[in-house]
């Protein structure tokens, strides 16, 4: 049976141990006078009921589906004759492919050895077999744990903490997961940046504070993209912040009902347009503009530029700033208000001293997103900023940013261990490692201005 369908049982099965549970407790407290001299709610002993039918079930198949593949893929290659059992690994991939393909007949036998014929014949049969050997499994288990908590509703039976408990170890399950997703793509990255600079070509010191990035002429010097980073990140930050902050006061705190309503949904509906929609306002309106403005004052401006990008980001970023700045600041406690207002202060002296370092942690939290955003965007950069790696602080010439090379880098028909390819995760770990930073400063500046609050 297939895992879906599998799945699917599952979730019947479990369907039905829930009511069979909390039929049987209603069926224990009809004689007693009710469910009041049960320990736990009827709901609760439908649900241990349930879990005790779908949870083991789960986790078999989880295991089984997890060292199904492997064992069946070994057992098909060691049966192979001597001369054709393959000694790397990539001829083992060959290998495995070679066998899959010819088993579910994306590859003809004809012209293929009666070995590897074999061979894909004697992986499909394992394959079904195992799959029933599982469905099997799998369902006598559920069937048997669904009976187990059934026989054991009673009166006494503390269900309710029992069900308690396994919700508690799978939210702690979730979070883990989390962790260690994200502990598993920090350790990825850092490997294949170790990869890359164990190769001869590439220094260390050069890629951290090199000036000149050509990869495809040996020269990694980074640099100059983490500068053009910064710059475009700072110019949209400039524009956000102070817009996106004056307009979350604005809604939150002296705006009319109805005017609200109206002015913040389509101030969100910036948040909704796609960037390739502002690359275009970026290249086609915000650059000749800015260049035009730039020629009749006697300047020298490109023809994409870091200003550009940053200001067309920056109008991007002001509905992550004013959204959730104003949520938090509307979460503030109206008694903080009228405390303050009874004692004689202003609105505005409400708002500076009262309000607004209530609302500090969310408020920075909306603009670490906005930076991260910021820092992360790639289209806008590559339509009005340009790809040319030039270090500067001229916000009126070309540059390019991180993400945009980490782009280029995995592109192409460039092998993926070569150095111009393992780049692209040097530059992801040094941008984690730069908006770490960032994070850490964040939250110390939250916890000193929360601490004189309190």
């Amino acid at each position: 049976m297939q895992t879906a369908n599998l799945l699917f049982l599952l979730l019947i099965m479990a369907a039905v141990a829930y009511y069979m549970g909390r039929g049987r407790s209603y069926a224990i407290a009809r004689p007693m006078g009710g469910i009041r001299y049960l320990n736990s709610l009827p709901f609760y002993y439908g649900t241990q009921t349930a879990i005790w039918c779908a949870v083991p079930s789960l986790i078999l198949m989880g295991v089984w589906l997890m060292f199904d593949a492997p064992i069946i893929e070994h057992v098909v290659l060691t049966g192979l004759p001597e001369a054709l059992q393959p000694h790397t690994t990539a001829d083992h991939n060959l290998m495995l492919s070679r066998i899959n393909n010819i088993a579910s007949g994306a590859l003809s036998s004809a012209g293929e050895v009666p070995e590897i014929i074999a061979a894909a014949e004697r992986l499909s049969k394992l394959r079904n077999t195992a799959s029933w050997v599982m469905t099997g499994a799998v369902l006598s288990l559920a069937i048997l744990g669904g009976f187990w908590g059934w026989a054991k509703v009673s009166a006494q039976f503390k269900a309710r903490n029992q069900v308690e408990k396994v919700f508690s170890a799978s939210l702690m399950f979730c979070a883990m997961i989390a962790i260690f997703t994200t502990v598993g793509i920090v350790f990825s990255v850092l490997f294949e940046t170790i990869h890359f600079i164990s190769f001869d070509d590439v220094e260390l010191l050069d890629f951290l504070f090199g000036s000149t990035w050509s990869p495809q002429s040996g020269k990694y010097g980074a640099l100059p993209l983490f500068v053009g980073t910064l710059l475009i990140s700072f110019i949209a930050m400039l524009v956000a912040v102070p817009v996106g902050l004056m307009s979350a006061i604005y809604l939150a705190e002296y705006a009319h009902p109805k005017l609200r309503s109206f002015i913040k949904p389509t101030l969100e509906i910036l948040a909704g347009i796609p960037t390739v929609v502002y690359g275009f306002f970026a290249a086609l309106t915000v650059a000749p503009f800015i260049r035009g403005l730039g020629e009749s004052m006697g300047l020298n401006v490109a023809s994409e530029s870091a200003l550009a990008a940053g200001v067309v980001m920056g109008v991007m970023i002001i509905p992550f700033v004013s959204s959730l700045s104003d949520d938090v600041i509307r979460a503030v406690p109206q008694a903080m208000r009228d405390g303050s207002l009874g004692l004689g202060a202003t609105k505005s002296e409400t708002i500076k001293r009262v309000i607004f370092p209530a609302a500090l942690p969310g408020i920075v939290g909306g603009i670490l997103l906005a930076v991260s955003r910021a820092i992360g965007e790639t289209m806008i950069v590559v339509m009005a900023a340009g790809l040319a790696a030039n270090m500067t602080a001229n916000p009126l010439e070309a540059v390019t940013t991180v993400t945009v090379q980490i782009v280029l880098a995995l592109v192409g028909d460039q092998e993926f261990n070569s150095p111009q390819t393992l780049v692209a995760f040097a530059l992801g770990l040094v941008l984690f490692v730069i908006t770490l930073g960032l994070n850490m400063f964040a939250q110390r500046t939250v916890k000193k201005y929360r601490e004189q609050y309190d």
